[in-house]
């Protein structure tokens, strides 16, 4: 045994016991895992410190056990692979992509890149930003210079319009400036920019 690595322990690490239990019963939500959870700490400090003493014996002692209470965690968050039953059965069910889903998906693409391309140029706009880039609704109202109410307002109206092309509506979107919803936002935001 090392003494003078026990007496570096006794002095710098066992005077913070009382700190090191109120932190980890404030941290750690077993109450009855704390005593071993507290002695795992001591044991990985203490041999981390055989190899060499750390700078800071305080921090590096809360350090060691918020790294033990997140291996925990995760160790805790593993999910066994082990198979149940017999996989073989398993085979048969597997769904291959086969020509005509893959042309039916391409179609499908087709059909929505037509829509899009059929909405108002604003509309358009608002509806790309928010679901294709996932821009936050803010942002596409400073981006575009346009009120949160109005991307709201051309969102709607551009979901609308998508659906009903997707679904046999005749997609013509064009035509109609009150269809797409412009008959009160377009002067709205000229009000503002006022």
């Amino acid at each position: 045994m090392d003494n003078a690595l026990d007496a570096w322990f006794v002095r710098e690490i066992l005077v913070c016991e009382e700190a090191l239990a109120r932190y980890l019963r404030q941290c750690w939500p077993h109450r009855d895992e704390l005593h071993d959870l507290r002695q795992e700490v001591y044991v990985r400090v203490y041999e981390a410190a055989a190899r060499a003493r750390p700078a800071q014996p305080r921090s590096f002692l809360f350090a060691a056990a918020r790294n033990l209470m997140t291996d925990r965690l995760r160790r805790g968050q593993v999910v066994s692979i082990e198979p149940v039953g017999d996989m073989s059965l398993l085979d048969g069910l597997t769904d291959e992509i086969c020509p005509e889903r893959r042309f039916s998906g391409r179609q499908a693409l087709k059909r929505l890149g037509e829509a899009i391309d059929r909405l108002p140029d604003r509309v358009r706009d608002v509806v790309w930003l928010r679901r294709v880039d996932e821009m936050p609704q803010k942002a596409v109202a400073q981006r575009l210079g346009i009120s949160e109410k109005t991307v709201e307002k051309y969102l709607a109206n551009g979901m609308r319009l998508l659906a009903d092309f997707h679904y046999g509506g005749s997609g013509d979107h064009t035509a109609s400036p009150k269809a797409a919803g412009h008959e009160c936002e377009v002067g709205h935001d000229r009000q503002q920019a006022d």
